[in-house]
């Protein structure tokens, strides 16, 4: 899409904040409109558009793409999204550990268990920590506990959690960001320590390399998402 505007602006409405093009509102690809409760989320998303180029394009626009998100996929059914990212709580990357070399064991130990601890201590659950990849379930009420802590969320913020959960493959790494019981960049560090120890091991393959630092581009402004819907 082409830029048509001249001017995005975050306007007070009645159901919270819209963007408006050249005092039009902004829409969703389904076509609601784009609305906002927090005023510095609907301002940081004005900004977007403000910084847009000729050419539109949607990566670098994070915080509309989430609240599209938010708005056309999970507030039609919030509950069904919720029950289906607490899923990830079966299977944490943080419970499935290296048994070889020892560094790695030690490294995964030192940057995982902190967070594991949190959650335990937060919801007061319990995990099963297992050596190697074959599935291993976990205790019925730890699962319970983080999907009710999930389906607790309000869809905006449930937007944001799904990306800090799809991108690192942890839940209770999303949730402690969500929580701000860790800064954003040390939970990227713990969910690729496992791909950060590979690049040490094996040297940084260019491809490689770019797509990760465009997952930590993703994965920082879902963190940015969550904090803007703080304020």
């Amino acid at each position: 899409m082409k830029r048509f505007w001249k001017s995005a602006a975050a306007v007070s409405s009645s159901g919270g904040w819209s963007i408006e093009l050249d005092g039009r509102p902004v829409r969703t690809p389904a076509r609601a409109l784009l609305q906002v409760g927090p005023e510095p989320l609907a301002r940081a998303v004005a900004e977007e558009w403000g910084a847009t180029g000729e050419t539109v394009d949607p990566r670098s626009m994070p915080l509309t793409g989430l609240t599209n998100a938010a708005l056309d996929r999970v507030q039609p059914d919030a509950e069904t999204f919720a029950a289906g990212l607490a899923k990830y709580g079966e299977s944490d990357l943080l419970t499935y550990r290296a048994d070889a070399p020892q560094a790695l064991v030690e490294r995964q130990a030192a940057e995982w268990d902190p967070l594991l601890l949190w959650a335990r201590r937060r919801y007061d659950i319990d995990f099963v920590v297992t050596q190697g990849i074959s599935y291993v379930p976990q205790p019925a009420a730890t699962v319970f506990r983080l999907a009710q802590a999930v389906a607790a969320m309000d869809p905006f913020r449930l937007a944001g959690l799904s990306s800090l959960v799809t991108i690192g493959s942890s839940l209770v790494g999303a949730l402690a960001v969500a929580e701000e019981a860790m800064a954003p960049e040390q939970a990227w560090s713990a969910v690729t320590l496992d791909e950060r120890w590979s690049q040490e091991k094996w040297g940084v393959d260019v491809e490689a390399e770019a797509a990760l630092e465009n997952r930590r581009g993703d994965f920082m402004a879902a963190a940015r998402f969550l904090e803007l819907l703080r304020s």
